[in-house]
């Protein structure tokens, strides 16, 4: 059974969720990969503001491919989270409820996204033009000069997920590599 959950993301929307939950996303996220990290986490450091609030928000990790002609987007598959690892503790401590990506997360952002009632969804890694098609509109919100790694507002609508790492620290990488070894 899949899930239909909307941001921003409360703490009583993202407790209710479970490891290999099945989500379908509605509303808006934002993208960022690990150029546009570093840039947030300097902003921080110098004590200035972000160009967006991340407080309830899910942040996409992707750098998506131009759009053709009449799309709103181009393909817009997931890249590898542990890129932004040594980043996500810091953000979700300020309020990010949310990360989407592929891929393990070590252990600080793990106890990052328990301590903060967040939520790891995994997306389909090879599927960025499926995906592309749950993207209703982007829009260019800092650092265009980084090109497919600026930050955009998306609205999605029914993007399909599935939580990896749960609010209690259950991750799906784990225990679907126990339940398979246990099964042979």
């Amino acid at each position: 059974m899949e899930k239909k959950i909307s941001t921003p993301l409360t703490e009583e929307i993202t407790k209710t969720l479970r490891a290999g939950d099945s989500i379908l996303l509605s509303g808006i996220v934002y993208t960022a990969r690990d150029a546009a990290h570093g840039r947030l986490i300097n902003l921080l450091d110098e004590g200035k503001e972000l160009p967006l609030n991340i407080n309830g928000e899910v942040i996409y990790y992707v750098g998506p491919t131009p759009e053709k002609p009449g799309e709103v987007i181009g393909s817009a598959g997931p890249t590898t989270s542990y890129r932004m690892d040594s980043y996500a503790p810091r953000l979700l401590d300020l309020g990010l409820k949310g990360m989407i990506g592929k891929g393990a997360r070590d252990e600080e952002v793990i106890s990052a996204i328990k301590r903060n009632n967040a939520i790891y969804f995994g997306a389909i890694g090879g599927a960025g033009a499926l995906i592309s098609k749950c993207i209703k509109s982007s829009e260019v919100i800092a650092y265009d000069d980084l090109g497919a790694e600026a930050i955009r507002k998306l609205e999605v609508k029914d993007m399909p997920l599935v939580v990896i790492i749960d609010t209690e620290g259950n991750n799906l990488y784990e225990i679907g590599k126990k339940e398979y070894l246990e099964s042979i």
